[in-house]
């Protein structure tokens, strides 16, 4: 079983920039491929960014350019990195891992209001 902690979140204005964490549990954090997902109220949870084990990476048109996907080995943790942020960045933001077996682990969220 892995567990998944989400930090970072908060209020931001518009054009602001925030940093998420998800720290992972476990000693094959290097083999899980690592997402970041998010819902904003009434909406379907979405794909945001993904980073492959071997370092592939994939945005979501409406995030890329304007945040990073990273994760850090040594630390077992993911980041993401979110610049020039907009209203419609509003959401509860998830962190996902998926292990070499297919099986898909989630974080409890963390909050990111961005707002004048």
């Amino acid at each position: 079983q892995v567990q998944l902690v989400e930090s970072g979140g908060g209020l931001v204005q518009p054009g602001g920039s925030l940093r998420l964490s998800c720290a992972a549990s476990g000693s094959s954090f290097n083999f899980y491929h690592m997402g970041w997902y998010r819902q904003a109220p009434g909406k379907q949870r979405e794909l945001v960014a993904t980073m492959s084990s071997g370092g592939e990476i994939n945005y979501a048109d409406s995030v890329r350019g304007r945040f990073t996907i990273s994760r850090d080995n040594a630390k077992n943790t993911a980041y993401l990195q979110m610049n020039s942020l907009k209203v419609e960045d509003t959401a509860v933001y998830y962190c996902n891992a998926q292990d070499v077996f297919l099986n898909n682990y989630w974080g409890q969220g963390t909050q990111v209001t961005v707002s004048s």
